[in-house]
């Protein structure tokens, strides 16, 4: 669309309170710097709602507005648009009645796009202005087959081109003969269209693993686990090398595990991949990392954090020494939110260097090690090579052992500013592990300034959120009640298109964070225990998991069984 029509939906944004001069601010920087739509930026900064954004097109355009989530096109009235006029103009028929059709348009403005409808269609066109994100997702509804139908289409034509493959318990194969069959087009057609799909869905890891007379291909989107096919268990020893050979790994070895990563371009970006493979009795199980930049929120304002708790970790952040860490168990997004913290301190004046293994992101203008702990190349030893190179910020990817946690305090006390992650449920649960990985309280108090306990939780998709009242003892449980006191309208998940049936579309970081105050100090120095520590913090005005979780309930992002469903293993309030 052209930039003045923008231009008019964001002043009617702007008048209607919607979006603030600084919020407009910085949508333009992100357009200046990535391009793309102005409105689509707001909404992915999530500053407005699509359908805020629609009805401001509505209004600055007199067409009216159509939600796509309800729509229902039968097969006739798909056919009357080819798909490659469709795909080009973001255009769907919708209905027709006698010689008018009713055609949904990301831009009813178009005049090209009209005089072509009419065209093709021999019938007159009446314009209805819809959502562009919609749009795509429909269209691909409309137009796209399912996951499982492609992948049901190519494992029908490897059995009807009678394609030999290799049995799993067939030991005795040479290399040569492997490769001849991953190299044939139809296994190659299924291993990109499984990561491809996976890609397109979001999926955050790729399952690919072996069964008795399948294989089970799992996407975990959201957090969430969903089989999307279990292809004949002969296609598996295949997949599995393919995905080896794109990996640069070891194709004949099949009794050890292995690790490596590859980059792929789908939809012109790049996306890196994370392959660990692991041998079971049934044959070799497969997970892919996906680490798609585009998906991941390397920005500390796109986490989601409430205000207050972006305040307290920017806080610490700028602290010129010190020790920052972020625990939560195995993808609860804490290397994410240290990458975003780095993110906001980074500037050219400082040297900033990580130690990972492996390393999941690149990013410019940091230094970043990769551990190989089969070259002796550890965390421990990278970090002394690296105090040497006087480090400003040292990011750690893990904290595993005494050892590194050990120098890692010693680099907070002596002038750097120290970020790392650690496996544990709470914040006050930290200084426990600590303690009893031998580290001395006196320390932890000396060098520590923030410990951030993290968990991801599913937002409820906003095109079918569904609103209701909770009951009264439900209420009073976990204190749903609003700022004047009354219980107010909350909302649960109920399922569509645009979410797969799920309720949830995206996720967001909820944190409990421990300052380490005089009050705290007192305790670690007297070896007090998880709970004394969390009582004095919550006095501080910590809020736990659970209590920052239940904010956002009130705030209508997600529900209170996705709340009680992540904080079950975080301490209770």
């Amino acid at each position: 669309m052209a930039f003045s029509l923008i231009d008019r939906v964001c002043d009617i944004l702007a008048k209607k309170g919607l979006v603030s001069g600084t919020d407009l601010e910085k949508a333009r920087a992100a357009y200046t710097e990535k391009g793309g739509e102005l409105t689509a930026i707001l909404a992915k900064m999530d500053i407005v709602t699509r359908e805020d954004i629609l009805s401001a097109f509505s209004e600055a355009t007199d067409f009216t507005p159509i939600n796509l989530s309800r729509v229902k096109v039968e097969g006739d009235t798909l056919k009357l648009i080819p798909k490659r006029i469709s795909m080009m103009y973001q255009v769907l028929p919708i209905s027709r009645i006698g010689d008018l059709l009713t055609v949904a348009m990301v831009d009813p403005m178009n005049i090209f796009a009209l005089d072509d409808l009419k065209a093709i269609t021999k019938l007159d066109i009446s314009p209805v202005i819809a959502d562009g994100e919609g749009m795509k997702q429909i269209l691909s509804d409309c137009y796209e087959k399912s996951a499982y139908d492609e992948i049901s289409d190519i494992v029908s034509d490897m059995a009807s081109t009678g394609m030999e493959m290799v049995k799993e318990d067939k030991e005795e194969i040479s290399s040569g003969e492997l490769l001849r069959i991953i190299e044939e087009t139809p296994v190659i057609k299924l291993t990109n269209m499984i990561i491809d799909k996976a890609v397109k869905e979001r999926a955050s890891d790729i399952m690919i693993e072996p069964m008795e007379k399948n294989f089970r291909v799992r996407y975990r989107i959201d957090g969430i686990l969903h089989i999307y096919h279990t292809p004949p268990k002969e296609y598996h020893r295949a997949i599995i090398s393919r995905l080896k050979v794109m990996s640069n790994l070891n194709i004949a070895e099949s009794r050890l595990p292995q690790d490596g990563r590859f980059k792929l371009r789908i939809e012109d970006r790049r996306v890196d991949f994370r392959l660990s493979i692991i041998p079971s009795i049934l044959g070799e199980k497969a997970s892919l990392r996906v680490l798609d930049k585009e998906q991941a929120m390397i920005d500390i304002a796109r986490l989601g954090l409430k205000e207050r708790d972006q305040k307290e970790i920017c806080s610490a952040g700028d602290m010129p020494h010190g020790m920052i860490l972020v625990c939560g168990p195995t993808g609860s997004g804490k290397t994410t939110t240290l990458y975003s913290l780095l993110k906001y301190v980074d500037s050219a004046t400082k040297n900033l260097v990580t130690v990972e293994d492996p390393v999941e992101y690149e990013l410019k203008g940091v230094n970043q090690v990769s551990v190989n702990s089969k070259i002796g190349l550890t965390f421990a030893g990278s970090l002394r090579s690296i105090l040497r190179q006087d480090p400003d910020i040292i990011l750690i990817g893990e904290i595993r052992d005494l050892e590194t946690v050990d120098i890692a305090i010693k680099a907070a006390l002596t002038g750097h500013l120290v970020l790392s992650t650690l496996h544990t449920n709470s914040a006050s649960g930290s200084v426990v592990r600590l303690v009893n990985m031998g580290v001395e309280p006196f320390l932890i108090a000396s060098s520590a300034i923030l410990i951030v306990a993290q968990r991801l939780i599913r937002k409820l998709c906003p095109e079918c959120r569904e609103a209701f009242r909770p009951a009264e003892e439900i209420a009073e449980k976990y204190g749903l009640y609003g700022r004047d006191g009354d219980i107010p309208t909350l909302y649960k998940a109920r399922g569509c298109k645009r979410c797969a049936d799920s309720g949830y579309h995206g996720r967001v970081a909820i944190v409990e964070c421990l300052k380490i105050t005089p009050a705290i100090k007192d305790l670690l120095f007297r070896r007090a225990q998880e709970s004394e520590i969390e009582k004095t913090a919550r006095g501080e005005g910590m809020l736990t998991l659970r209590e920052n979780g239940i904010e956002n309930v009130l705030d209508g992002a997600t529900s209170l069984e996705e709340v009680l469903r992540t904080t079950t293993a975080a301490r209770k309030i």
